[in-house]
């Protein structure tokens, strides 16, 4: 043989042996750590099995050991996705991503969440401090353990994993209490609208929300000057039209369940994305066994049951968060006025260092109502130029405060996440959830001696004037916060007297009570109330209820929205006889959102051609930000009662009714080019896919398809299975991208039957068995019991670890 064929032979043998343990290293760093390891810092030896499912079911001597050994398991599972939301929140992204992460950069280092959290850490009891403290220990642990067996994002972006630290786990809060409450962007759209539109189409764009307060002078801060605004379109950049974050929870009493004790359901909403923001652990130590749903990052289960106790969250959507307009004195942006006469801000100077380039400085204001947001993108403020609307003087620069609970310096939510995990009745419950700050949450509770409860937990703002949902004038006075609503005051219930308590994001109830200046009033941006409503009438229909009866309700499809709204277009109609065939369809439609039936296809694309029909013209650019289904106003527009049409059609050349042929005759158009002439053959699960984006390797070529899931998925938008839309999206506007990546199913009566599923899966890593395998489960409303005793789990357990102490 050839000398050169030798050679060549050898150098491919090299080669595939190079491959090979390439595929095998990427492999490992799916699998977890199996045998035993030494921690210092643990007190007694803690054991880790993981199931079928790969959930870590922990048992440990210690509260403090178990926070360690979810550590180390959050990151063999998730240290990629908490290594991004950590350097998210505190305003690192570019670092690793380069000067496309700047905008995300400067908006984090401008509100200072990381510098709050650094902050938070010693005001927290000592108990929290030393979770804390622990859990950090297992997450170092894990990543020293497993330097050569990282997640390959870290190989191809180059990052090596930091220290992990409790301020890192406490900004994951900090992010989710933003996530959760900015509806300050919709302030900022409606005062870009008010440009635009009179009070009453305004107003007629939101037609849930409760009469804008006539004490709030919209001339006063708004119309803002368009240079302001176009300073701040970072705070609404991203996809437009993007579904909010929402949520289901329901509690039923035990004189309604077949077990005779209560049974509670809980299926928080969020953005749709691999990995997901849940992950499943079971916790056992010498003071109870703790189940349910933790978040990568946190010490904690923050949704799920201990031996005595349920509870689970859904977004109260009370609105937390005022956007100030601060008056500058002129010629002098060091300063700025306020009721007892000119202040100073504070200023500070953030360094963000960006790869492959110049590091950038960046100037932060903060005014006595908080962050300066107008000074973003800009490296030194230049506040831009707008007429005093107040009789002051004219040409006094401005500058946009963001207000915001979420920004306070005294928080001590991580105590009463904590706490609520550990409390044993109502009382403890409610002491718990008292230490609540940020996000404002309906808390939910259930307990094995039979009481039900829920209690709106986290600060709420109490406003001299005004309600919250424009921008108002910041050196009055005359808007600012008088402080909090009492604890005592706050939306609450135990035991009520029909046995149910449920929200799907409705307003809550709560009586309105007297003050010397007025009222206690808590304003907030609402759910359309479908969801709520058919909770309601689900609950109502068929008691005693069972738990596979409750579970059997987080998957109903049933469009109360679309059987409200449907009559309404198809009377509108001027030429019902162009699509026969489908509107017989639509005719006979019970209003299911069934993935294998054609009506929900057709419904959803006439309604969204249909808002934009009836809005594009009138909101000008203005309108991706606003596109949705917006049901509400599309039935008030038709019916003529929010005068929406009357006013355009007065201003020349808009006819409603034509207005709703033409939306129809599009969507009918647009689906046949997609789905060809065979109507009936037309499923809405072609189109209306969960879809599961993975941030990191969507982008990277080849990979990104292997990496992103999808799923033909029943129901919309304002369907119990909630499965949201981004109808702005002009390429994939039926995905759906926001719904419950967590589900569970609590039974009081008897715990061990309690259900848990995850929408894809227990690890962030595309190369394990577990990055998607529960999938099926949660589109079919199945789950997973994880209530196995110690004996059981040796026996069948996917792996096993047992940390000792160093």
């Amino acid at each position: 043989m050839p000398r050169w064929s030798t050679w060549a032979i050898r150098l491919a043998a090299m080669f595939a042996v190079v491959v090979a343990a390439g595929i095998a290293w990427l492999f490992a760093s799916a699998w977890p750590t199996t045998g035993a390891r030494k921690i210092a810092g643990l007190t007694a030896p803690v054991e880790i099995l993981r199931d079928a499912w790969g959930v870590p079911h922990i048992f440990a001597g210690s509260g403090e050991d178990a926070a360690t050994a979810l550590g180390w398991a959050h990151a063999e599972d998730r240290l990629w996705q908490m290594e991004m939301t950590r350097r998210l929140g505190a305003g690192r992204l570019a670092e690793v991503f380069g000067a496309s992460a700047l905008p995300s950069d400067r908006f984090m280092r401008t509100l200072g969440l990381y510098r709050l959290a650094k902050q938070q850490f010693p005001l927290l009891s000592t108990g929290t401090q030393h979770q804390l403290t622990a859990y950090a220990v297992g997450v170092n642990a894990a990543i020293t353990a497993r330097r050569w067996r990282l997640p390959p994002e870290f190989l191809l972006s180059g990052v090596e994993p930091e220290a992990w630290t409790p301020a890192d786990s406490l900004v994951w809060l900090k992010l989710m209490a933003m996530r959760l409450s900015a509806n300050y962007r919709d302030e900022l759209l409606r005062a870009r609208l008010a440009q635009r539109l009179s009070a009453t189409q305004l107003r007629a764009l939101w037609p849930d929300d409760p009469p804008l307060d006539p004490r709030a002078p919209l001339g006063a801060a708004s119309p803002l000057d368009p240079n302001v605004l176009g300073r701040l379109a970072l705070l609404t950049a991203g996809p437009p039209g993007q579904p909010q974050g929402a949520s289901n929870a329901w509690v039923i009493a035990g004189a309604r369940t077949t077990s005779g004790l209560p049974i509670l359901a809980n299926d928080p909403h969020l953005a749709f994305q691999l990995p997901l923001p849940w992950t499943l652990a079971r916790i056992t130590t010498p003071d109870g066994t703790h189940t349910g749903a933790t978040a990568p990052g946190f010490p904690a289960i923050i949704l799920g049951h201990n031996d005595r106790i349920a509870w689970g969250i859904t977004s109260s959507d009370i609105d937390v968060e005022d956007v100030f307009v601060e008056r500058t004195r002129p010629g002098d942006p060091g300063h700025y006025d306020a009721p007892q006469g000119p202040l100073a801000f504070q200023v500070s100077e953030e360094v963000i260092k960006v790869a492959g380039g110049e590091p950038e400085r960046l100037i932060v204001r903060r005014s006595r109502h908080g962050p300066v947001l107008s000074d973003l993108g800009v490296s030194v403020p230049e506040p831009a130029e707008t007429p005093a609307s107040d009789g002051g003087s004219s040409g006094a620069p401005l500058a946009v405060a963001l207000a915001a609970t979420w920004l306070a310096e005294d928080d001590r939510t991580p105590d009463a996440l904590l706490a609520v995990g550990n409390a044993r009745n109502w009382d403890e419950f409610r002491a718990a959830a008292g230490l609540a700050t940020a996000p404002q949450q309906n808390v939910f509770y259930a307990d094995v001696d039979g009481h039900i409860g829920f209690i709106a937990a986290g600060r709420i703002p109490l406003r001299r004037n005004g309600d919250g949902r424009m921008p108002v004038p910041g050196w009055t006075g005359d808007y600012d916060w008088d402080g909090f609503l009492p604890f005592e005051a706050q939306p609450q219930a135990v035991d009520p007297t029909a046995g149910v308590l449920f929200n799907a994001n409705n307003r809550p109830m709560i009586e309105v009570s007297p003050r010397s200046a007025g009222y206690w009033l808590i304003h907030g941006s609402w759910d359309d109330g479908f969801r709520a409503r058919r909770i309601q009438d689900l609950l109502a229909e068929a008691p005693p209820q069972s738990l596979d009866a409750v579970a059997a309700m987080q998957i109903d499809a049933v469009s109360l929205s679309a059987r409200a709204l449907l009559p309404r277009m198809l009377s509108a109609l001027p030429h019902p006889e162009r699509h026969a065939v489908m509107l017989d369809l639509l005719r006979r439609w019970s209003g299911a959102m069934d993935r294998s039936r054609p009506e929900p296809l057709i419904f959803t694309a006439w309604l969204r051609e249909l808002v934009q029909e009836l809005t594009a013209d009138a909101l000008g650019p203005e309108f991706e930000r606003y596109w949705a289904d917006r049901p509400r106003f599309v039935e008030a527009s038709l019916t003529g009662e929010n005068g929406w049409c009357a006013a355009l059609a007065a201003s020349g050349g808009f006819d409603c009714r034509a207005r709703v042929q033409a939306a129809l005759d599009r969507a009918i158009d647009g689906l046949r080019a997609t789905l060809g002439d065979d109507v009936r053959a037309w499923q809405w699960g072609e189109l209306h896919r969960a879809r599961f984006d993975h941030p990191f390797w969507q982008h990277v070529p080849l990979i990104g398809g292997f990496a992103s899931r999808s799923i033909a998925d029943d129901g919309g938008n304002d369907t119990i299975n909630r499965a949201a839309m981004r109808f702005s999206d002009r390429q994939d506007p039926y995905a759906a991208v926001h719904g419950a990546g967590f589900r569970g199913v609590y039974d009081l009566g008897d715990l061990s039957r309690s259900r848990f599923v995850l929408a894809a899966g227990q690890s962030g890593n595309p190369l394990s068995a577990h990055y998607r395998d529960q999938m099926p489960m949660w589109r079919d409303g199945d789950g997973v019991c994880l209530d196995q005793s110690l004996d059981s789990l040796r026996s069948r357990a996917s792996s096993r670890l047992v940390l000792h102490p160093e």
